[in-house]
């Protein structure tokens, strides 16, 4: 009897707790495609923020420092474009990069000169390959106004990046 007087409970538990529980953890003003893309966008920012900071005690070349220099302002100034569109719309987006970008920092911290110069020109030629097709897919599924205007006005920036990161990676 006290078996089965646990089962029906647990049962119970599990028709009206599980459900408020997955509600609660859906419960934002973003649309799925929104969250994912902002907590992504904010891995790349501090990532690119990270890399910059290590070129510009890393780095040989004075343009190489300088690209780092660039990707600390500008991802600086997208993370905190960012930051308030993703507090509207209730999302929390991580305070610290991705296991996949810290081994990208890890590797290249440990790198110094040409040898530095040379991976972190493919690195951000890479990344920003990656974060450019995420921003443009991010122009068709983002749901909110303001976000969709975030990824529009970012993807420009994000472009020259690539720009720049080739001729970095070319030797230019």
């Amino acid at each position: 009897m006290k078996t089965k007087c646990l089962t029906i409970i647990a049962a119970t538990a599990a028709f009206v707790i599980i459900p408020k529980m997955q509600l609660a953890a859906a419960d934002t003003n973003a649309s799925s495609a929104d969250a994912t893309f902002m907590k992504h966008a904010a891995d790349a920012n501090m990532t690119e923020m990270k890399l910059g900071e290590i070129a510009a005690d890393n780095a040989e070349k004075q343009s190489v420092k300088d690209f780092g220099n660039r990707m600390v302002s500008d991802h600086g100034k997208a993370a905190n474009q960012l930051e308030p569109i993703a507090k509207k719309l209730d999302v929390t987006i991580p305070s610290e990069v991705s296991s996949e970008h810290q081994k990208t920092i890890d590797r290249l911290s440990k790198l110094k000169g040409a040898e530095f110069d040379k991976a972190y020109a493919d690195a951000m030629v890479k990344d920003h390959k990656k974060v450019i097709s995420m921003f443009e897919k991010a122009e068709g599924d983002v749901k909110d106004a303001e976000l969709k205007k975030f990824a529009q006005d970012t993807l420009p920036t994000l472009k020259e990046h690539l720009d720049l990161a080739q001729k970095m990676e070319s030797g230019q």
